[in-house]
């Protein structure tokens, strides 16, 4: 059962939706508005968030920026009426997990539910364990505190960038194909995540650049190689 963070200002749609996740177990905290929805982020916990992103008071991205602040590792689908490829790319960079288009199949939102809950279980004794501090390079990632440090400079990381960073470094100076980071990273192959991918990366190579000993290099049409020089 998960505990479901649900923003939705259609009440039609929202009642629908509402009542299959509960028929199916799941414990849904419905919010017509993005304000209301932002204060009780702040006060209670949730395993998954289902946010629309044209919601009053507060839009969905803007919500998203709120929870990541709070929770960087909680799964977020969006599902909205905006069904723009610029759209769908704009949610999934700034940290959507996920994002299906109106109208569409309780079955698939049911079935990604699932699909994340088995995932955060898999993942449980890994993320309530300390995980390893890792050095490379000039820097030191503090997967625990989800930072980078270079000298006394810090960086605060989002879990996706941990994630890839982490994948990078295990699998240092490796070509690795983009199709291996995406089912790692996000369990599917997929051209919207790819393109969320690169936004990654970049961010990436903007954090490491101080130190010019690491580099994720390009391959064209194959992937990426993170090389550590001496």
């Amino acid at each position: 059962m998960a505990k479901i963070f649900y923003v939705e200002d259609d009440q039609n749609l929202s009642f629908v939706v509402k009542d299959c996740l509960t028929i199916a177990g799941h414990d849904v905290h419905h919010f017509a508005n993005g304000a209301d929805a932002h204060q009780a982020f702040l006060k209670f916990q949730y395993d998954i968030a289902i946010l629309d992103v044209m919601l009053p008071k507060m839009d969905g991205f803007s919500l998203l920026k709120v929870i990541r602040e709070k929770n960087p590792n909680i799964p977020v689908i969006f599902v909205s009426a905006k069904s723009q490829l610029e759209d769908k790319l704009e949610g999934l960079q700034l940290g959507g997990d996920d994002y299906l288009f109106k109208p569409f199949s309780i079955d698939e939102l049911l079935l990604k539910v699932n699909i994340f809950m088995k995932r955060m279980k898999g993942n449980i004794i890994e993320k309530t364990e300390d995980q390893p501090v890792y050095n490379i390079g000039d820097f030191r990632l503090d997967p625990n505190e989800l930072a980078l440090f270079h000298g006394d400079h810090t960086v605060k990381l989002t879990g996706r960038e941990v994630d890839l960073l982490i994948f990078f470094i295990k699998n240092k100076n490796r070509l690795i194909k983009r199709s291996e980071i995406l089912i790692a990273l996000w369990g599917k192959d997929d051209y919207f995540l790819g393109r969320s991918l690169d936004v990654f990366i970049s961010r990436l190579r903007k954090f490491l650049a101080p130190d010019p000993k690491l580099k994720i290099e390009n391959v064209p049409r194959v992937g990426f190689r993170f090389l550590e020089t001496e």
